[in-house]
């Protein structure tokens, strides 16, 4: 390398810049976003499911995890958790999930899930999701209300788009 390069290149510049260029050329990443999980139960029964940690509007955090157990036309359920020790949810409570000017609400089945109903931690509420997924068309931003634990907490439209895909999973 001649005198002059070496004075504008600090060593490893060059590597840098190569290396910076060849990253560029890959194209852009992918968008972010959750993928169809497909597992056996603790009975050996097949369970595909979607889960996804979001902030409700207060900034505290919350996961979603939407499920079909068994065979396509099987239940389909929406798990909320917050944090254990943080927040204690009151069973039954309806989940309001709003979009646009439509509003539905689920039933909380929590109390008929042997596990969650002896959960000493109340941390979990489960609600049944048919009604919402039998109704929506679009993947639309959803806003979900549950009483006394968060005021909204906001859906993106790529979750609900792996909602919508759950029953032909």
């Amino acid at each position: 390398m001649n005198k002059t390069l070496r004075q504008r290149f600090r060593p490893g510049a060059l590597l840098a810049l190569l290396l910076a260029l060849l990253l560029c050329s890959l194209g852009p990443a992918a968008p972010a976003g959750a993928q169809l999980i497909t597992d056996l139960d603790d009975q050996g029964k097949p369970l595909v499911r979607s889960l996804e940690s979001l902030r409700d509007l207060d900034y505290q955090a919350w996961q979603l995890v939407a499920f079909r157990e068994g065979p396509p036309g099987g239940a389909l359920r929406l798990r909320v958790v917050g944090y254990p020790g943080k927040v204690r949810l009151n069973h039954p409570t309806a989940l309001t999930v709003a979009s646009g000017q439509r509003r539905w609400e689920l039933e909380d089945v929590t109390l008929a899930n042997p596990k969650l109903a002896g959960d000493a931690r109340e941390a979990a509420a489960e609600f049944n999701l048919e009604p919402l997924l039998s109704d929506l068309t679009k993947d639309r931003p959803l806003r979900l209300q549950l009483p006394g634990v968060f005021t909204e907490l906001p859906v993106p439209p790529f979750v609900v788009k792996e909602w919508r895909e759950l029953p032909s999973s």
